[in-house]
Parts: C-alpha cells; sequence; structure tokens
C-alpha cells in the first residue's frame, strides 16, 4: 500500500513539474476579449493592430476611423504585415508604389503605413457618416470595395480593445525561449513614435532605472499605451506592464491582467 506521504510527494512533485512546464503548454498568442466577443492574434498581428489605434490617437481621430482602418487591414492582409501581394502591393494596408502611396520601405513600415491610410481617410468627404466598405473603397480603390463590409464587427471589436475604451481586453502570451533582449528604451522611442510627442515619459533617476513610466492624462489613453505594450512585449522583451489597478507579466502572459492595487492610473509602467 503506497504511504499517504509517498502519495503527498508525488503530487507535490508533479505540481512542481506542471509548473515548470506550464509556460510553455500555450505556445505563443494573442487573444482581445470584450463584451462585444473575443477574437485570436498572433504576436504580429496584435503588434499591428496595436499601432493603428496608437497612429489614430496621435491623428486624434474618432474610433470610427480606426475601425474602417482594421476592416481593411483584415481584409487586405489580415493584419500582417507582408512583403508583397498583388502586382507591387506591400504592407498591412497592401498599398501600391506605383500609385502614389509612397516608397515599399515606408509601406512596410507599420505607423508609416497607416499614418498614409488615415491621410487618405480624412480627405474622404462624410467618411464617417458613409457606410464602412464605401469609405475604405474611397481610400483603397480595391477590385471589389464590398468585401471591407464583412469585416466591420471585428474591426469594432479592434477598436474597443485598442483603443482603451474596454480596460484590460488585450494579452499576449509566449513561451521563455522566445524571449528576447530587454530593449526598452527602443521599445519607448517606438511608442512615441506611434503616438506622437503628447506621450511624455518618467523613468527613475540612476544610470540603468529598472522602469519606465509613460504619463496618461486620462484611463482611455492609458489602456491604449498598456496593450500597445503587451503586443510589443516579446519584440522589446519587456517583462511588465502595469495601469490602472491591474498587470501584466511576460512569464504569465497567458493570465491576462491581474489585480494589482498599486499599478498607478496617471501612469503606465513598464518594466
Amino acid at each position: 500500500m503506497i504511504s499517504a506521504i509517498a502519495v503527498v510527494a508525488v503530487v507535490v512533485g508533479g505540481y512542481a513539474v506542471f509548473q515548470r512546464a506550464r509556460p510553455y503548454l500555450h505556445g505563443s498568442g494573442c487573444e482581445v476579449r470584450a463584451a462585444a466577443g473575443k477574437m485570436p492574434l498572433d504576436l504580429d498581428q496584435a503588434a499591428n493592430a496595436a499601432t493603428i489605434a496608437a497612429v489614430a490617437f496621435r491623428k486624434q481621430l474618432p474610433e470610427r476611423a480606426t475601425v474602417i482602418a482594421y476592416a481593411t487591414a483584415i481584409q487586405e492582409s489580415h493584419i500582417r504585415n507582408l512583403p508583397g501581394g498583388d502586382r507591387d502591393s506591400v504592407g498591412m494596408f497592401q498599398q501600391r508604389p506605383s500609385q502614389g502611396w509612397g516608397k515599399p520601405a515606408q509601406l512596410r513600415d507599420p505607423v508609416q503605413a497607416t499614418s498614409k491610410f488615415f491621410d487618405a481617410l480624412v480627405k474622404v468627404k462624410d467618411y464617417l457618416d458613409r457606410d464602412l466598405h464605401d469609405s475604405a473603397q474611397r481610400v483603397q480603390r480595391s477590385a471589389d470595395g464590398r468585401a471591407y463590409a464583412q469585416h466591420e464587427p471585428d474591426g469594432k471589436l479592434l477598436a474597443r480593445v485598442f483603443t482603451g475604451r474596454e480596460p484590460g481586453s488585450a494579452r499576449c502570451w509566449y513561451p521563455p525561449d522566445k524571449k528576447t533582449s530587454p530593449r526598452r528604451a527602443e521599445a519607448i522611442r517606438e511608442m512615441r513614435r506611434a503616438f506622437g510627442g503628447r506621450l511624455q515619459v518618467d523613468a527613475p533617476k540612476g544610470t540603468a532605472p529598472a522602469w519606465d513610466a509613460v504619463r496618461v492624462t486620462n484611463a482611455r489613453a492609458g489602456w491604449a499605451v498598456a496593450a500597445w505594450s503587451v503586443t510589443h512585449a516579446q519584440i522589446y522583451g519587456l517583462a511588465e506592464v502595469r495601469y490602472g489597478g491591474k498587470h501584466w507579466k511576460s512569464d504569465a502572459g497567458h493570465d491576462g491582467w491581474t489585480k494589482d492595487e498599486d499599478a498607478p492610473t496617471d501612469h503606465v509602467i513598464i518594466q
């Protein structure tokens, strides 16, 4: 008969093995989850989606503009930064250099490509009041503009999450062997390039500060910054993001945002 002590030892040992293996079990991925539903994304898709919302923030555009951009990017590339496409099309929005969108290198830059899309969108008269596929087609001039309409629900879901309207609704995860070296300074520079100069970043004094604090003026902006940080964490080796009474940790990314009473409401803490 197996003794109670032996049983406990087996259970404890099994739990320890599970805890060591747990970070590897889920692989890599992201998910947005809001009241309207949920949507799986891979790491690249999520980072690109967060960038679209960031550029909209910089340009002070309404959420509807972001919805149109998401529906367009889903149809054109599944929100992926494609190296090519039909004829000379490149990037998330499959913009064509031959049609005056810019140089290929610019169109492969998610920040610049998104900025060019929005610059064209706001020139469409009454674009906020038109059907989504009509506004998108007047920018893209694709073969069948009606195809954009099918992605409006997903566009609305992504906009609710990445513009910060629904707090803590984006999570990403990846196993320890997919971690990258910390490059927080580069992350902050790229964040400011996407969101614009209105973002102010404070850091503790010292030659090697352990964290940066992105100052925000309201909760919606804070959650947009927090979502951008989580979706770019693997790229820049970010370990933790804290904001609004919650935190996300790369070591337990699949758990999403968990309670943290000390997480501030006026700064997004990035480590």
